[in-house]
């Protein structure tokens, strides 16, 4: 049973909502900082009634806010009948009881709305108790509020100790229930190490896909992999990590992952709870970092992903940057870029048409020649069949038919792929000479 079925700090679908953006010299820079505060807050659902933005140079301790502002929105809360007031700061747990008593409303910080929409979202076993790990330490630091539905949801009076109180008790039992999901997650995190170790004994490379939330991550894994994972146009459309083995153009057999979609200042509690679903970013093979090419802002959401995968330790794996959405400018046609050194470090893609994808297959077959092997292999003659799917996955570089009629195919693929074939009835291996790793 999920702890918190979106009870005392969950927010309703259609509350009325008052969103107080603040401005602090930290976040000057950030030029759409207030736009994708309020597209969080409509991705919960919730019904913004109103928008408000304060400057500040420092924090009040008691309010975060001024105590004069706080009376104006106190004026707001009673005129609109509002039912929750969101902050896009992070409240300390007093600032938050602090205004809860003066405006006589739920309040809630920005951390608690993501938490809050990472719940929606969350359809897997392993998110969903993601979700509610992260939701209970984050939580946990503002118990005083007497959440007396935890002991309920524990059987009650029989776990009460001597001369305990309410908020003892349900401390204790979010500690036993931290205890218990954490112990849930460390059987699933190893049944993750046992794929991934399996793919590297088969050399299968692993390529990630990361990048700003609502960038077209979901909508590229499905076009790569012919997959239905959920896509839309909100942001966090897709929570849950997925896996697919995909047969890659040039490439071969791989492995491609979507995760979470990061976003400016994503909560740590959040971080250290998907750490197994972002460790599949820093082993892979092969980053793909995701960009709304159409996005104004994309070059300072490039630079906050790039600070993420730094902090998840991703920062050493190869990259590919892929502007997607190229369909949402005029005249641009598809392209790849090539650096000093001629290797193609970005491609200018339309990940909802299709434009521009064979330019990303290239790019992934130049990144990952290192795990490529040429070789010389013979197909019987009622083996030929498997020359049409080498055709289709593999650069063969000559062929012919013998004197036996049988295919003599000099090929380049993966030693995963290549393995894959020898396995196959019919097929010989004549020679095979492996790249060097880079």
């Amino acid at each position: 049973m999920e702890l918190f079925d979106r009870q005392k700090n969950a927010v309703g679908q259609g509350e009325r909502t008052l969103l107080v953006y603040i401005e602090l010299p930290t976040n000057r820079h950030i030029q759409n900082g207030s736009d994708e505060f309020d597209e969080l807050a409509k991705s919960s659902g919730l019904n913004v009634v109103q928008n408000l933005k304060i400057s500040r140079n420092n924090v009040n301790a008691k309010y975060f806010i001024g105590s004069g502002k706080v009376e104006e929105i106190v004026e707001l809360v009673k005129d609109t009948n509002l039912d929750l007031v969101i902050f896009s700061s992070e409240l300390s747990p007093s600032q938050e009881r602090n205004l809860e008593k003066q405006l006589e409303c739920q309040v809630m910080d920005r951390t608690g709305l993501i938490l809050d929409i990472f719940s929606l979202r969350a359809r897997s076993f392993e998110g969903k108790l993601q979700v509610e790990l992260a939701q209970l330490r984050h939580l946990s630091t503002r118990l005083v509020r007497g959440w007396t539905h935890l002991e309920r949801q524990k059987g009650g009076i029989g776990l009460r100790g001597p001369g305990e109180t309410q908020l003892e008790t349900d401390k204790r039992l979010i500690a036993i229930r931290i205890k218990n999901i954490s112990k849930r997650l460390e059987k699933v995190h190893k049944q993750r190490d046992l794929g991934r170790k399996a793919r590297l004994k088969n050399e299968l490379p692993m390529i990630a896909l990361a990048g700003y939330t609502n960038a077209g991550k979901s909508t590229l894994f499905n076009t790569l992999t012919q997959a239905e994972v959920f896509a839309d146009d909100q942001l966090f459309a897709t929570l849950d990590a997925t896996i697919r083995r995909v047969i890659l153009p040039a490439s071969g057999e791989a492995v491609i992952a979507d995760t979470v979609g990061f976003i400016q200042d994503l909560p740590h509690d959040l971080v250290a709870a998907f750490k197994s679903t972002l460790e599949e970013t820093r082993r892979a093979n092969v980053l793909l970092h995701i960009v709304d090419a159409a996005d104004e802002y994309n070059l300072e959401k490039i630079e906050q992903v790039q600070d993420i995968i730094f902090d998840i330790e991703a920062n050493k794996v190869p990259s590919i940057l892929v502007m997607n959405k190229i369909d949402c400018l005029t005249d641009f046609k598809p392209r790849f870029d090539r650096d000093k050194e001629g290797r193609i470090f970005r491609v200018w893609i339309s990940a909802q048409s299709g434009d521009g994808i064979d330019f990303l297959y290239q790019a992934l077959a130049e990144q990952l020649s290192g795990m490529m092997t040429h070789a010389k292999i013979q197909l019987d003659v009622t083996s030929a069949y498997i020359r049409s799917e080498i055709h289709n996955i593999g650069y063969i570089h000559n062929e012919k038919v013998n004197d036996f009629g049988q295919w003599v195919l000099e090929i380049n693929v993966t030693h995963h792929y290549l393995s894959k074939l020898l396995s196959l009835k019919g097929v010989t291996l004549l020679w095979e000479q492996k790249s060097q790793q880079k």
